[in-house]
């Protein structure tokens, strides 16, 4: 059973910066695509970042310019910088693992 374990939200101040993790058990992640998603108050949940296990990466374009998605290099851990951040980033962070396997969820606030 593969469990995804994030970390990182809070609350931040707009033009602030934070980083998401998450640690995925076993090894099934390394060898398939990781990424993020969130769900805003309200609103459908939407993909914001994702990396392939070779590398490829996406981003949603009104993250673009302010969020790196990154793995380590065990590939089992998927990192989230998120900077300049504004209020509509506020949402609910998940990661994701293949197709299959998701985290709990971490909150990132971005409000003064």
């Amino acid at each position: 059973q593969v469990q995804l374990v994030e970390s990182g939200g809070g609350l931040v101040q707009p033009g602030g910066s934070l980083r998401l993790s998450c640690a995925a058990s076993g090894s099934i992640c390394s060898v398939v695509g990781m990424g993020w998603y969130r769900q805003p108050p309200g609103k459908q949940r939407e993909l914001v970042a994702r990396i392939t296990n070779t590398g490829s990466i996406n981003y949603a374009d009104s993250v673009k310019g302010r969020f790196t998605i990154s793995r380590d290099n065990a590939k089992t851990t998927v990192y989230l910088q998120m900077n300049s951040l504004k209020p509509e980033d506020t949402a609910v962070y998940y990661c994701y693992c293949g197709s299959s396997y998701w985290g709990q969820g971490t909150q990132v606030t971005v409000s003064s």
